[in-house]
């Protein structure tokens, strides 16, 4: 890796929202540290080492202790400072609560809490000592309504949203900004990984990823500390989320989105 250039250090990059916020950051002159779990990676790497940056891929499971410390290990082995840091990662489990296997649910926890709270305990230190850095931690507008049939899911974002704003607010004043990066139903694996293709949202129309990632990389850059991410409608839908319609409501929504079966 060329040494002049900034590093950024994205997990989940496999594809989606990773993928894509890796092509942005090549695009703008970073070099990559990527990681993920699936044999996807390796082609996303050398793909992105055809925009004409330096690419390292490390194949990690971050919903397992030993696999963010190997990430961890192989982010020190560069020698590099971070200059930018997109924690990711995430997996859903669409169905009722009761329905679903505790081991994916925990898998959920696992890998969209656990593993953020882990990184950026490693890696925010070095940051702050030495006063620059920009963090991205992909949330999402789950985060702001209650989600049956995806409880643990949605649960799990708003535990990022909360995270995010307050690392935002203790980091104030260090050279190191937090941004939290909301995007709505974007076209990813993720449904499919989640069982919820028969889903009205698993069918309905979804944003770019391409557009998500670009929208969170600028404001990740201009130190924002939140951003709804994708089309006009997923902006007005993350406004009206916040600020309009109460918590009944938004769970009457989102049962009719993600009910099983409701798209068919």
């Amino acid at each position: 890796m060329d040494t002049h250039r900034p590093l950024a250090v994205i997990t989940g990059a496999s594809s989606g929202i990773g993928l894509e916020l890796a092509r942005v950051c090549a695009g703008h002159g970073y070099d990559l540290l990527v990681t993920a779990e699936d044999g996807g990676l390796a082609l996303a790497a050398e793909e992105l080492r055809e925009q004409g940056t330096d690419v390292t891929a490390v194949r990690a499971d971050l919903a397992l202790y030993d696999g963010v410390e190997t990430l961890c290990r192989a982010i020190s082995g560069t020698g590099r400072p971070v200059s930018a840091l997109a924690l990711n990662a995430g997996v859903g489990s669409g169905g009722a609560f009761l329905d679903t296997d505790l081991s994916d649910d925990a898998r959920v926890i696992d890998l969209n809490v656990t593993a953020t709270v882990h990184l950026a305990k490693r890696l925010l230190p070095e940051m702050v000592a030495r006063g620059s850095g920009r963090v991205l931690i992909t949330s999402s507008i789950a985060s702001t309504m209650p989600g049956p049939y995806q409880a643990v899911y949605n649960a799990s974002k708003s535990f990022l949203q909360s995270f995010s704003q307050a690392l935002a607010d203790e980091l104030k004043g260090t050279g190191v900004t937090v941004t939290s990066l909301m995007p709505g139903a974007t076209a990813t694996d993720f449904f499919r990984r989640a069982h919820m293709l028969d889903t009205r949202v698993g069918r309905a129309k979804k944003d770019n990823p391409a557009l998500v990632a670009e929208q969170g990389f600028r404001a990740m850059t201009e130190g924002r500390q939140k951003i709804v991410a994708g089309s006009v409608k997923t902006k007005l839908q993350g406004a009206v989320a916040n600020r309009v319609l109460p918590d009944r409501v938004k769970a009457l929504m989102h049962h009719r989105m993600a009910e099983p079966g409701g798209g068919r």
